[in-house]
């Protein structure tokens, strides 16, 4: 689940495979020749006629591998994703006291009542220059294509002398250069790491955030690593995942609205690699780089935890 075929030569979106036991043919198979057998009669009882078989149809194919979660976390690395996806799932993600802990996405379920649960992908952080290679890149942002909503956390108390509403700008400014589409989806402005500013500097250096950013969306207040505030955002993630899937069963239509907007950031984020690949190809040319390097490889490891 999660793969997405392309055809390489038309750019085309052959399948998306988004639920178990899903089956899509991506090429037709040759029709098979016929034997002697087929022409036997009671007047030819030893025919020696065949055919061949007719060749099937050949394409070249692009399996894309996309993290199937309902909410995905972004921010810059150390901005708390995942310190925060162990205080709401059983995932247990590295976590430490400097950037770049998080190599590979990771899954966690988080679960608000016996029967009411969702899925939360945390990716790598981005930095500044991500578009252009800078850092683990772009190419961890696909996997948020699929999210129904997005929580950007920023870190209020960073390790270095960049301002937290710096931060916000950056990442939002990466994302919509990724994929303008993206940008646009439902997405949460989440403020981590409250515990370590002191009360009466709490509400001034949010306000400063929200201003900065000009946010109209909704915003949380919280400490992921004492489970600050953490109770009231994961219940409304609940909510409004429960309240799209009813809206969607009572509309069918509202599914081919998201699954088109999907489709689009699918593109956008192809012609992004794509030029992100182009450019690694050339700047290895420049440098002679060993040949051995493939900048196609972009084998993604992921862990499930429920």
């Amino acid at each position: 689940m999660g793969t997405t075929v392309v055809d390489v030569d038309t750019d085309e979106v052959l399948a998306d495979l988004t639920y178990i036991g899903q089956r899509e043919k991506v090429a037709q198979g040759g029709f098979h020749g016929l034997g002697n057998t087929r022409y036997k009669s009671s007047v030819n009882r030893s025919p020696t006629q065949t055919t061949k078989g007719s060749p099937g149809e050949l394409r070249n194919l692009r399996l894309e591998l996309k993290v199937l979660a309902d909410v995905g976390l972004l921010g810059l690395p150390n901005a708390g994703k995942s310190t925060f996806i162990r205080s709401v799932s059983a995932a247990r993600p590295k976590v430490a006291d400097y950037p770049f802990t998080t190599l590979v996405p990771n899954l966690g379920v988080v679960r608000t009542e016996a029967h009411r649960s969702f899925v939360v992908a945390d990716i790598p952080g981005i930095i500044e220059g991500a578009a252009e290679g800078a850092g683990l890149g772009i190419r961890f942002l696909k996997h948020l294509a699929r999210n129904r909503v997005l929580l950007h956390l920023v870190d209020m108390a960073p390790w270095d002398e960049q301002s937290p509403a710096e931060s916000a700008k950056v990442a939002v400014r990466e994302l919509t250069r990724f994929s303008a589409t993206l940008a646009q989806q439902p997405r949460w402005l989440v403020l981590n790491k409250l515990d370590l500013l002191p009360e009466d500097e709490r509400e001034s250096a949010c306000q400063a955030v929200v201003d900065a950013l000009d946010w109209q969306g909704p915003v949380y207040s919280i400490s992921a690593l004492n489970k600050m505030g953490l109770q009231a955002l994961v219940h409304d993630l609940q909510d409004f995942l429960d309240a799209r899937v009813a809206a969607i069963a009572e509309n069918p239509a509202l599914l081919d609205e998201e699954q088109a907007t999907r489709a689009i950031i699918d593109h956008e984020a192809r012609v992004n690699l794509e030029r992100l690949r182009q450019e690694m190809r050339a700047k290895r040319e420049e440098a002679d780089w060993d040949d051995d390097f493939d900048d196609d490889d972009y084998d993604v490891e992921v862990e499930y935890v429920r």
